[in-house]
């Protein structure tokens, strides 16, 4: 499906609140046989801000398809040349729909960056510094920038000017993963998952706000290089960890009752805001207090410091901030009217607001009057079996219930107007002609305060900014408390792991589990240790039978290494971990006759762009290499890809395979180890069992 705007976005995935409202152009420039220069832009719906990167890449476009996967496009528009049929178009087009993205051509003329200076002076915040901006001599990046301008017509819109941010995205600063580790760690749900905790995101989603919600997802794909950053993370995490009190009453007290505020801003720039949405915004700002001083109470010094600085000390300034806007709403709205779901000014506001308002409560007066009158004359009790209701399409009218119905039948008096499931409707001569003097009322009332509710409207607008920052806070500290509870109510509780800097360092875990395994029905998952040493065990070689649960261990590390560098906690007794600049999977045998790939050609392309992407500090992850093939030739790719990677490359790998000639290698290289499934039948503790013929072997 393809958008024509950001608001096209909105409305689509409206009820899809883990999903990133992201449109991408992208722009390539082939300079030689190899390298490739890619420049891209990117919009997001829920802010107005332009992400710009241009960057090299290998012929296969791994860096540019670790870009859609980190950003979670949804839409991605490339240059197209009609007359002239480009094999890099073709390539641009299998990799943006390998990552399940829609396809918009456009032309050359679109990718122009002769008048792309003067549009960003108009739509930036700072227009005076645009020219001078260091991200306009990405000329690539720029010419992406033009064509998504173009494409989203942000310029036909007004309000758009001078209200966004232009900024550089470091395409380094986050862990690298392609569609085939998206899959293959089963990070997002998928169409066939029975349960939540079949994915990563399900199991971690226990966030209680949309925009905490969308941020846990954008985290997914974003973990993070440094480790400072993740040991922030994990600090904070560790703090509701251990503060069992403090975790539940921000989840079930505070940020429970927070609407979607990125929304509710957007609604607000775009002039579709109402009185309700002021009143919406108010209840926020009255529930910061709350916030505030439910983390004041944290008396552990060790974690006080770092919640301050992440969360109290903001919450406390955007409080102070927000707090004209809290004044006005209760200076000038009808808080009590919120009550009867109406949304008002107060009439002590105006004097012709007054003297309705005084018209509306004798009215009121007068029908409850009635109310009481028709409970004598039927002999109901009233709020019991007889209610006077303000009903959406008939107005004030009373209700019967169904069973006490037949007291109106043949009495001139009662006039009915409708039978529903919750009773019988139906009003009164003198009923009816003051529900019809109450509307003409209420309507006068609306027209008289509308000028007053555009205007308590337009200073409520003025707020978004701080509105979106706040956002922003109670995002993260939703995300922060979702990964608490999780580490807190698994099966076995998760522990914090210790980072090591990138290519120093080990990997060793104790007792492993793989965190949705461990949750699903009717599986008693059995712990294993992983032991990545570097020069002694950096290659595992894992062999056994068909279901012994070769694909389970080698995925499990791979969702492990992932949740270390999200700030998660980890489903070990103990961990240690190095971080890992990308996660490159080649699980599962996957084909597509439609388009021309065989299960062995698949089987090639992602490897290929595991041999091209790596380095010696990622983790590769490999699955039943050369089953698309004759046995011989498929052990034959097995070998010399896994002496390729041991020799060359020196990344931590895992290797399943049924080819047990591959354990050779050991013989051959130091730092290749073999480990080997073997099955546990019986009553006898697992020592008994035999270890084959391998160096170690794995329980699962």
């Amino acid at each position: 499906m393809l958008f024509r705007s950001l608001q096209d976005i909105e409305d689509e995935l409206g009820g899809q609140i883990d999903a990133a409202p992201i449109m991408l152009a992208v722009k390539v420039s082939a300079k030689a046989s190899e390298a490739r220069n890619v420049g891209v832009c990117f919009a997001d719906a829920s802010v107005r801000e332009l992400g710009v990167s241009e960057f090299l890449d290998n012929d296969l476009y791994s860096n540019l398809e670790s870009l859609l996967i980190q950003l979670g496009v949804k839409e991605c528009l490339i240059q197209v040349d009609k007359s002239n049929k480009d094999i890099e178009i073709s390539k641009l087009k299998a990799i943006i729909d390998s990552c399940g993205i829609a396809v918009s051509e456009r032309p050359i003329t679109d990718f122009g960056t002769k008048d792309i200076e003067q549009d960003l002076a108009r739509l930036l915040k700072d227009e005076a510094a645009s020219g001078a901006l260091p991200q306009t001599d990405l000329k690539l990046a720029m010419g992406s920038a033009a064509a998504l301008i173009k494409y989203l017509g942000v310029l036909h819109d007004p309000s758009n000017f001078g209200q966004y941010q232009l900024y550089q995205h470091d395409l380094a600063q986050f862990m690298k993963l392609d569609s085939s580790a998206l899959k293959a760690l089963n990070l997002m749900p998928g169409p066939r998952d029975g349960s939540k905790t079949m994915s990563l995101f399900g199991l971690l989603n226990h966030c209680k706000t949309a925009v905490g919600t969308r941020l846990l997802a954008q985290w997914l794909k974003q973990p993070l290089m440094s480790k400072d950053e993740i040991e922030r993370r994990q600090m904070l995490v560790e703090s509701f960890v251990e503060d069992t009190e403090l975790r539940q009453t921000m989840q079930e007290e505070h940020l429970r009752s927070i609407p979607d505020l990125y929304r509710l801003a957007k609604r607000f720039q775009k002039k579709m805001a109402n009185l309700e949405d002021v009143v919406r915004a108010y209840q926020v700002v009255i529930r910061l207090p709350g916030f505030i001083g439910t983390l004041e109470g944290v008396m552990d010094e060790k974690y006080k410091d770092v919640l301050d600085d992440a969360y109290t000390i903001k919450i406390r300034e955007y409080s102070e901030s927000l707090s004209r806007l809290q004044e006005m709403v209760e200076t000038t709205v009808d808080l009590d009217a919120m009550d009867r779901h109406e949304f008002i000014i107060k009439p002590e506001f105006d004097d012709s607001l007054r003297i309705i308002r005084k018209n509306l409560d004798k009215l009121k007066y007068d029908m409850e009057k009635e109310h009481q009158s028709v409970s004598d004359d039927l002999d109901q009790e009233i709020d019991k079996k007889l209610f006077l209701e303000n009903h959406r399409t008939h107005g004030w009218c009373l209700r019967l219930t169904r069973t006490e119905a037949a007291c109106i039948r043949n009495k001139k008096r009662y006039l009915e107007c409708s039978t529903q499931k919750n009773g019988v409707y139906f009003t009164t001569n003198a009923l009816q002609s003051m529900r019809r003097e109450h509307d003409q009322l209420s309507e006068n009332y609306n027209r008289t305060q509308s000028s007053l509710v555009n205007e308590v409207v337009s200073v409520a607008a003025s707020y978004c900014p701080v509105i979106e920052l706040l956002a922003g806070v109670l995002a993260h500290l939703d995300v922060i408390v979702s990964f608490a509870h999780v580490s807190v109510h698994a099966p076995t509780a998760y522990t914090k792991p210790k980072m090591h800097e990138r290519g120093t360092g080990n990997t060793v875990l104790k007792e492993a589990r793989h965190p949705c395994m461990e949750m699903q029905d009717d599986i008693q998952f059995i712990t294993n240790d992983v032991s990545l040493i570097r020069k002694e065990s950096e290659f595992l070689i894992i062999t056994g039978p068909n279901m012994g649960g070769k694909s389970t261990y080698i995925r499990q590390i791979g969702v492990i290494a992932l949740m270390a560098q999200i700030g998660c906690f980890v489903p070990c007794t103990s961990a240690e971990l190095t971080i890992f600049d990308c996660i490159l999977a080649r699980v599962g045998a996957s084909d597509s006759q439609l388009k021309g790939v065989s299960t062995f050609m698949a089987e090639m392309l992602e490897t290929a762009n595991i041999l091209k992407s790596a380095t010696s500090e990622s983790l590769i992850i490999i699955d039943e290499l050369g089953r698309g093939t004759s046995t011989y030739d498929g052990f034959g790719l097995a070998w010399a890809i896994s002496e390729h990677i041991v020799k060359e490359i020196g990344a931590f790998s895992m290797f399943a395979t049924h080819f047990h000639e591959l354990t050779a290698l050991a013989d051959e290289f130091p730092q290749v180890s073999n480990l080997h499934v073997v099955a546990h039948i019986g009553d006898g503790p697992q020592s008994e069992i035999g270890r084959a013929s391998c160096r170690e072997r794995v329980w699962i």
